[in-house]
């Protein structure tokens, strides 16, 4: 039986070498080949296939925040399974994409190597995090256990995430439908437990994070 995958990246380099690193497995077959968020919520409602392979960060209109995106996709097809490619190596972040229901995750790093392992597991049901994605997960929760410095909670870390990503705190309230003073205290509570004093530090804590996608 032939593994249906539709894969989608915003650079063509890239999604050439991968689909030759899948195609080059038996019995797998790259049903659509995609460059932006909007084409791949497109392919799946248009084709039949078995894995979802995508990029986290791709520019494309009002679906371009990866968390935005693989929400869309988990509302209109919940059972496809969903595999990730991302730079990202903020774990607030990465613990985010997991919450979606991705049933893998592996660091642009390790797709060599690791991306054959990872579509087998997931084609038979199994989770899979790269070594990279993994050692990055754990050493933040063994780093979190000795830190005295206070954990922002998910929608903390989302709202400065967002901020520090372009959007305004009204578009942020519209996007996760809070009022606009509800997500103003978040991102002033977030900012407060990092001891960020302006707009300025949250950008650049944000990067220095890798939380700017």
């Amino acid at each position: 039986m032939t593994l249906r995958i539709i894969l989608a990246d915003d650079h063509p380099v890239v999604r050439s070498g991968v689909r030759a690193l899948l195609e080059s497995e038996p019995q797998t077959s790259v049903v659509a080949d995609v460059g932006s968020p909007a084409e791949l919520i497109d392919a799946i409602h248009a084709c039949s296939c078995d894995i979802v392979l995508t990029d986290f960060s791709m520019p494309g209109g009002q679906v371009a925040d990866g968390l935005h995106m693989l929400g869309l996709i988990r509302r209109c097809r919940p059972t496809l399974p969903v595999i990730v490619l991302t730079m990202v190596s903020n774990t607030g972040l990465l613990n985010s994409i997991l919450a979606t229901g991705v049933r893998g995750l592996l660091g642009k790093s390790d797709a060599l190597t690791e991306l054959t392992l990872a579509v087998q597991a997931v084609s038979h049901g199994r989770d899979y995090l790269s070594s990279t994605i993994r050692q990055t997960l754990d050493t933040a929760q063994t780093d979190a256990s000795v830190s005295a410095q206070p954990m922002l909670s998910k929608r903390e870390t989302e709202v400065l995430r967002l901020f520090a990503s372009g959007f305004t705190v009204s578009e942020i309230a519209s996007r996760f439908n809070r009022s606009v003073k509800t997500i103003s205290r978040q991102k002033m509570d977030g900012m407060a437990k990092l001891n960020l004093k302006s707009d300025l530090d949250v950008y650049a804590y944000a990067r220095e994070h890798g939380m700017l996608t």
